[in-house]
């Protein structure tokens, strides 16, 4: 009984972290703003942000994709969704002339972008990639 108890607080621990985004690197794509999109590509080694919006058919055709990818490269790669529409400051921070863009995130940098609604198979070719660049 008692180790079937510390099991469930183990658990509603961590759903409890992942609410409150502690822990974003193991859960599904991050919400991302103004307020926390600093935050998060700081406190996460590597990451990838998805800019997107909702009008944006291409951005609904990979937000599956992204989905499937966080729980993938969980404890990897942190993943993020940015809304441009919500948060437009970003455009021009980052030169976004199209979306979907995905860029990838080194110790707080941009290192690399992707625009478009590539295949699942390509984004993954394209984020092992960065995780083995140095810089």
């Amino acid at each position: 009984m008692d180790e079937i108890e510390e099991i469930r607080k183990k658990k509603l621990r961590e759903l409890m972290e992942m609410a409150e985004g502690k822990d974003s690197i193991t859960a599904g794509p991050v919400k991302l703003d103004s307020k926390n999109f600093d935050e998060f590509i700081k406190k996460n080694t590597n990451a990838v942000v998805d800019f997107w919006a909702e009008w944006c058919r291409p951005c609904r055709y990979i937000a599956p994709v992204v989905e499937e990818l966080a729980k993938e490269y969980s404890g990897k790669v942190a993943f993020g969704k940015l809304n441009i529409d919500e948060s437009r400051n970003f455009v021009a921070r980052f030169g976004i002339s199209a979306i979907p863009t995905l860029i990838f995130f080194k110790n707080g940098i941009a290192v690399d972008q992707i625009v478009g609604a590539l295949p699942k198979k390509e984004i993954k070719r394209w984020i092992d990639l960065n995780l083995q660049r140095s810089d």
